[in-house]
Parts: structure tokens; C-alpha cells; sequence
């Protein structure tokens, strides 16, 4: 499986329930990379949506153990096992925090935005560059859009 995240400087993920900021060419390759594969998220990610409704163009797999949570168009799993046996292995896993760390065990490959600037956050993601099971595998040269600079670093599984 893989994961694709945005962080800042401190691998903070968000704030308030929400990203910390939208870059549009960042989306736009979210989009292109996502698209045709199963994407598994949270309650809490799936929320922040347009709308609160599954992406379009992707089987959507959420995570979420309220009983009541059944929204239109998703499947929903109440524990880690029961979507592992479901999941594909092209699946992305695109957040919350909860799910980023119940899952990233399972992963060989994580996309990372690694925006050049440090926000106000809440939630982050486990800081690869320190954990001895991840290693770079490539990373492109800088980019700016909207008066952030910004790089895409893939890292990949010591095995």
C-alpha cells in the first residue's frame, strides 16, 4: 500500500479538523495520483470534503468505528483488520493522523509535500526522516505556488 500526506517543517498534518493550507498544484497531483485507486481514510478526513461526500473516481475505504457512520457511497470497516483483508495493494492512504499511524505499518511507499514553513497545528504525521525503516527514495527539486516553496520527497521501505 502506499500513503500520500502533506507536511510542514515539523511533519504537522493539520489543524481544527482541516489541512493547513491548500496548494493547487499539490491537489492537482493528489488527484493524478489517486485517481483509479482505492483511497482509505477516516470519519474526520472524509468530513472535510466538498460536501462530506467520497472522492469521485476512487473506491473509498473508510475507517471509522461509529456504528452509525454509513455515508453514500464509501465502504466502511469498523477495525484495521477487517479493511486490510479488503484492501488492494495499489490502496492510498490519505489521512487522518489515526489512520496514517494504524496503517503506515503496511505501507512500502509514502508520498510526501513537504511544505517549506512551519504552521500552527494539531496533528502530525510520524517524522520519516528520523525512523531507520524509511529511506528517500526520491526527491524533486523545489516548487512554489501561491507564495509557499514546496518539494515532493517519496520515501520507501527498508526491507
Amino acid at each position: 500500500m502506499n500513503t500520500i500526506v502533506a507536511v510542514d517543517e515539523n511533519w504537522a498534518i493539520g489543524k481544527d479538523g482541516d489541512q493547513l493550507c491548500y496548494i493547487s498544484t499539490d491537489l492537482k497531483r493528489f488527484k493524478e495520483l489517486t485517481t483509479g485507486h482505492p483511497v482509505i481514510l477516516g470519519r474526520r478526513t472524509l468530513a472535510t470534503f466538498p460536501g462530506g461526500r467520497p472522492l469521485k473516481g476512487r473506491r473509498n475505504l473508510i475507517l471509522s468505528r461509529d456504528p452509525a457512520f454509513l455515508p453514500e457511497g464509501a465502504e466502511v470497516f469498523r477495525d484495521v483488520e477487517s479493511l486490510l483483508a479488503q484492501a488492494p495493494e495499489d490502496s492510498f492512504i490519505i489521512g487522518g493522523e489515526s489512520i496514517y499511524k494504524a496503517l503506515l505499518p503496511y505501507c512500502d511507499r509514502v508520498y510526501v509535500t513537504k511544505i517549506s514553513r512551519s504552521f500552527p497545528a494539531d496533528t502530525w504525521f510520524p517524522n520519516l526522516d528520523e525512523d531507520p525503516s524509511w529511506r528517500v527514495g526520491w526527491e524533486e527539486p523545489p516548487l512554489e505556488d501561491g507564495g509557499l516553496s514546496f518539494r515532493y520527497v517519496t520515501y520507501e521501505r527498508v526491507k
